[in-house]
Formats: structure tokens, C-alpha cells, sequence
């Protein structure tokens, strides 16, 4: 039996890393603006929280493109082992759930 796509979880699983990526990004570029004019600060947990809930590349790409926290080797290795972690569960995911047959 050959094994067919379902494209609505596929969806959804885009959608949610997309939005959340995009939240991180938004929060580091926030947090950034905020050091920068020596105002109250987002908590860093707050942005390991949205790494760990999936936004480790908008983390990433917040870092180098705001450079902000880039000195800061817990970011670099929180951010990268989480997208690494969010990457594999996603394959699992779409192994399982979108291809099915």
C-alpha cells in the first residue's frame, strides 16, 4: 500500500515553528533595543523558554543579525541544541503522522 501525504499536519507543524520563530526573533530584537536604550529587559529565560518551545533558528538568526547576546556561549549552545532537538522531533513527526500508508 503506498504511503499518502496529509497535507493539514504539515501545516500546522510549519506554522507553529514559523510563528514561534518569529516570536524569538521578535523578542531577542526587542530585548536588544531595550539594552540598548538601558530600559527593563526581557528575562533570558523567557527567550531559553521560546528556544525550548521551538524558536532556536529565529534565536540564532536574532543573534547575528541584532548581534546581541553573542558573547554569551549558554545562548549559542541553547539555541543551536534545541533547533538540532526540534529538527529531529519534527522528522519523527512527519515520518509518522504525514506520510501514512
Amino acid at each position: 500500500m503506498p504511503k499518502t501525504f496529509h497535507a493539514i499536519p504539515f501545516w500546522i507543524i510549519i506554522g507553529y515553528y514559523l510563528i514561534i520563530n518569529m516570536v524569538l526573533f521578535a523578542a531577542m530584537a526587542l530585548d536588544k533595543s531595550r539594552a540598548v536604550k538601558n530600559r527593563r529587559r526581557i528575562p533570558e529565560k523567557t527567550l531559553f523558554f521560546m528556544a525550548i518551545l521551538g524558536g532556536g533558528i529565529g534565536g540564532l538568526l536574532a543573534m547575528y543579525t541584532k548581534r546581541h547576546k553573542t558573547r554569551h556561549i549558554d545562548f549559542i549552545i541553547a539555541f543551536a541544541f534545541t533547533t538540532l532537538l526540534h529538527m529531529f522531533v519534527c522528522y519523527m513527526v512527519m515520518k509518522h503522522f504525514i506520510w501514512i500508508g
